[in-house]
C-alpha cells in the first residue's frame, strides 16, 4: 500500500500510463520538473526515463528516499547526489526488451531495404515511370551489437534466423555463442550493420566517433536504439552527408524532441521518435513495474529492480 500523497509524480506519463498511476494510489503532480517543488511530505518521486530530473528539485524535498523511474536507463538522474543521500533507485528493464527488439528489427530492415522510398514511390504514382532502386540483402552480413546486455541478447536471438554473423562489444565477454571484440572501432570495423544497445554512461559517451565511423565504412549500416548521447551527432552528420557510411537508421537522438534539423534533409535515414517501447503492452509493463517497485518500498521489502548506483 502506498500512503496518499507521499509520492511527487515528475513530468508528464501518457494517457494510458496515468490511467493506470491512477488506479493504483494517488500521487501528487508535478508537471514542469523545472518548477519550485509543492508543499508536502514526499518520500518516493516517480518518473519517466525520458524526463530530466533536477537535482535542484530533489534538494527541496529533503524527505525523499526513493526515486521509481520508468524505463531501462537512469542517466536522466541526478545520481551522484541520490548516491550521497543514500535515496533508493529502481528502474523497469526488461519488460520493454521484446518491444526494444522488434522496433530495432524493424527500423534496420526499413534502412537497408529503404521501404519509406519505396511506400513512396507507390503513393506518388512515380513507380509507373521506372522501378524501385536495387537494396542489398541482410542474409550473408557480419552483424555488430555494442552492449550485450539483456536487449543486445534479444537482438541477437533475432537476427539469427537472417543468416548473420554476430558480433559484440562490451566492457568484458559473456558465455554466448558469439565473437567477442572489445574495442569498438575494431567492432565497427569488423561488421555490415552495427546496432547500438548500450547504456549511456561516460564511457559510452560520444562512443560513436569520426574513427569508429570511418572504421565502420561506405557500405555500412548503424541503427542507434539505445541513447542519442553515445554519438557524436556532428561526426555522424559529417559522415552521413559524405557517404562514408551507408545509412542510419535513429530511434533516440542528443536533443529530443527537437533533433539536429541537418538529420531532416538527408535521404540516407530513417527516423523515429523514440518510440522503442511505445507499444500499449509495454507501456502498462513498465507502470506496473514501477508502481510495484514503490509499494515494495513502503512495505519496507527489497525493491524488484533496484538499480545500485
Amino acid at each position: 500500500m502506498i500512503p496518499v500523497n507521499s509520492v511527487l509524480e515528475v513530468g508528464h506519463f501518457p494517457e494510458m500510463m496515468q490511467a493506470e498511476i491512477n488506479r493504483r494510489f494517488t500521487p501528487i503532480l508535478h508537471p514542469d520538473p523545472r518548477a519550485p517543488a509543492p508543499e508536502g511530505h514526499f518520500e518516493a518521486i516517480l518518473v519517466r526515463s525520458n524526463i530530466t530530473l533536477p537535482e535542484i528539485l530533489v534538494r527541496q524535498i529533503p524527505s525523499i528516499r526513493m526515486v521509481s523511474t520508468c524505463g531501462v536507463g537512469y542517466d536522466n538522474l541526478p545520481l551522484a547526489y541520490l548516491k550521497e543521500r543514500g535515496i533508493k533507485i529502481s528502474n523497469t528493464p526488461g519488460v520493454l526488451n521484446d518491444a526494444v527488439c522488434e522496433l530495432a528489427m524493424g527500423i534496420m530492415l526499413g534502412l537497408i531495404r529503404r521501404l519509406p522510398d519505396a511506400q513512396e514511390l507507390v503513393k506518388s504514382t512515380a513507380w509507373s515511370k521506372g522501378p524501385f532502386r536495387i537494396t542489398t540483402n541482410l542474409s550473408g552480413k557480419r552483424v555488430g551489437i555494442a552492449g550485450m546486455g539483456r536487449i543486445g541478447q534479444g537482438l541477437a536471438t533475432r537476427l539469427l534466423p537472417f543468416k548473420v554473423e554476430i558480433c559484440y562489444s562490451g566492457p568484458s565477454p559473456k558465455d554466448l555463442p558469439y565473437t567477442y571484440i572489445k574495442d569498438i572501432q575494431s567492432l565497427a570495423d569488423a561488421c555490415d550493420v552495427l546496432f547500438l544497445t548500450c547504456p549511456a554512461t561516460p564511457d559510452t559517451d560520444k562512443m560513436i566517433n569520426a574513427k569508429v565511423l570511418e572504421a565502420l565504412g561506405p557500405k555500412a549500416y548503424l541503427i542507434n536504439i539505445a541513447r542519442g548521447s553515445v554519438i557524436d551527432e556532428p561526426a555522424l552528420l559529417y559522415a552521413l552527408q559524405h557517404k562514408k557510411i551507408a545509412g542510419a537508421a535513429l530511434d533516440v537522438f542528443e536533443n529530443e524532441p527537437n533533433p539536429n534539423i541537418a538529420f531532416l534533409n538527408l535521404d540516407n535515414v530513417l527516423l523515429t521518435p523514440h518510440i522503442g517501447s511505445a507499444t500499449a503492452e509495454t507501456r502498462i509493463a513498465m507502470i506496473h513495474l514501477a508502481v510495484d517497485n514503490l509499494e515494495a518500498f513502503f512495505n519496507q521489502q527489497p525493491l524488484l529492480t533496484e538499480v545500485k548506483n
